[in-house]
């Protein structure tokens, strides 16, 4: 009986511990969906209103220049510098996933509804407008 229970109390420490190793907040690189490149460093962070955000911490694919404006987003966004922007604004957890939130792709300059959740230790950031979607992979940093 005694090693049931140590063996529950192991078990139970190490899923505490992999749902713990779950979280979408930390460093994570973006991955380009046509030729594979790693494009960027996107720093996802919980401000104090307990909602997530993404802001790009580095650019790595020079492709578009050293320090590309973003002249095709709309609003507060238009003209500034893509390094430093906050793509992923105002996600909401709910259960394993973050929701209810927008992101920016700075390529076109479009804003999508978005969904973010951890799966095999990698980001799905999923953006979509209403029933068409695409999923990307981020790694790890």
């Amino acid at each position: 009986m005694r090693q049931k229970s140590l063996l529950i109390l192991l078990l139970s420490g190490f899923l505490s511990f992999q749902l713990q190793a779950q979280s979408i907040v930390g460093t994570w690189k973006t991955v380009d969906d046509v030729t594979g490149k790693t494009k960027s460093l996107i720093k996802i962070y919980e401000a104090q209103n307990g909602k997530v955000y993404g802001k790009v911490e580095k650019i790595l694919d020079t492709s578009n220049g050293e320090d590309p404006l973003c002249t095709l987003c709309p609003g507060d966004r238009k003209n500034k510098k893509i390094l430093g922007m906050v793509l992923i604004r105002d996600m909401v957890k709910s259960g394993d996933v973050w929701k209810d939130g927008k992101i920016l792709d700075p390529e076109n300059g479009k804003e999508y509804s978005c969904k973010l959740w951890v799966e095999n230790g990698q980001l799905k950031v999923r953006g979509y407008w209403g029933v068409f979607y695409r999923t990307q992979t981020w790694f790890k940093s």
